[in-house]
């Protein structure tokens, strides 16, 4: 059986903070943090120059995942008891738009060009397809039990789905947008991530304590990786050397080498740790701690915390802008490196 991680009640929304209209990502700002906070339904934006909380966006109700587009320009958010996508200009910070999805969306990938938003709704054991160009849903996709975590291959030609309840992982083909295969994995698949060759994707499973590791090429595991106590969120380092994955009910990160997919240290963050976003260059890992309401900020090159930064109420996902790296050359991230 699979475990849906779903907690808390929702509060009023919040008013957006004045910051919003001041700081924003910009062709020569630094990389931004989007966090999702699912008891106050906002979205706490994160300058990962000053590591404080520049803007406050007040989005739908229950807000989980969050994801951005490779330019920058668009934060796309879930509202899980919405049934809708936010849709946040990133230069403005402010919802542009809603868009009515499934029932009950949780994760959310951008294909890497940028065209569409591939969202998986737990309740309804589907995945909608949104086109970017005009933030409506083209097509709907059944999958398997309890659709949570999504993700998009470097080439944008699969997406691979976590279903919770059903323990596999449905792959998708973009170019037809069906189902062409579904792989058994651990018990309870919420999250995973792609390397960024593009060669395997690893998946965190909750009820089984684990991390499954799939070949790309042969769409089967080839290595489960023991985790700490209920692993939700993972992704890769920018060079593909390391997966970070959350430990709910440890308060830690298990940190692999996907070298040899073995844990190779064990960091200890805040309670309930739930997403994982690196910065552009990979120094820095962010970690929303969904119950000490704040998102701790891990080297990557010491794996020590070396601040934590209050957000909103019940943070959860995560995703991070890839600020002025993706717009000029030789235009530095910003913040302390190593």
């Amino acid at each position: 059986m699979g475990l849906a991680l779903f907690t808390g009640l929702t509060v009023p929304l919040a008013v957006a903070s004045p910051a919003a209209a001041q700081d924003h990502p910009a062709h020569h700002s630094p990389a931004h943090a989007y966090v999702a906070n699912v008891e106050d339904d906002t979205v706490s934006v994160i300058s990962t120059k000053t590591n404080t909380v520049t803007a406050t966006v007040p989005v739908g109700d229950r807000p989980l995942g969050v994801a951005v587009t490779p330019n920058g320009h668009r934060a796309y958010v879930t509202n899980n008891n919405d049934d809708s996508v936010s849709v946040i200009d990133t230069r403005t910070n402010a919802v542009t738009t809603t868009i009515p999805v499934g029932d009950g969306p949780v994760g959310v990938a951008v294909t890497p060009n940028g065209e569409r938003v591939y969202v998986a709704n737990f309740a309804g054991d589907s995945v909608s397809v949104i086109s970017t160009r005009t933030n409506a849903v083209t097509t709907t996709i059944p999958v398997g039990d309890g659709p949570f975590g999504v993700a998009v291959t470097p080439n944008g030609e699969r997406v691979y789905v976590a279903n919770d309840l059903g323990d596999t992982v449905s792959v998708i083909s973009t170019r037809t947008n069906t189902v062409t295969t579904t792989i058994p994995v651990g018990e309870g698949p919420g999250n995973l991530a792609v390397t960024p060759n593009g060669h395997r994707v690893y998946v965190t499973n909750a009820s089984s304590d684990d991390v499954s590791v799939i070949s790309t090429r042969t769409n089967a595991v080839v290595a489960t990786i023991p985790a700490g106590d209920l692993p939700n969120g993972v992704a890769i380092t920018p060079n593909g050397h390391r997966a970070y994955v959350t430990n709910l009910n440890s308060g830690t990160v298990s940190v692999i080498d996907t070298r040899t997919n073995t844990v190779i240290t064990t960091i200890r963050v805040g309670t309930w740790p739930r997403g994982v976003a690196f910065t552009p260059n990979g120094d820095r890992a962010y970690i929303p701690n969904q119950l000490d309401n704040n998102v701790s900020v891990i080297d990557t090159g010491t794996n020590t915390v070396t601040t934590t930064i209050p957000v909103g109420d019940g943070p959860t996902g995560i995703a991070i802008t890839q600020g002025c790296r993706s717009h000029l050359r030789g235009c530095s991230e910003g913040g302390a490196g190593h």
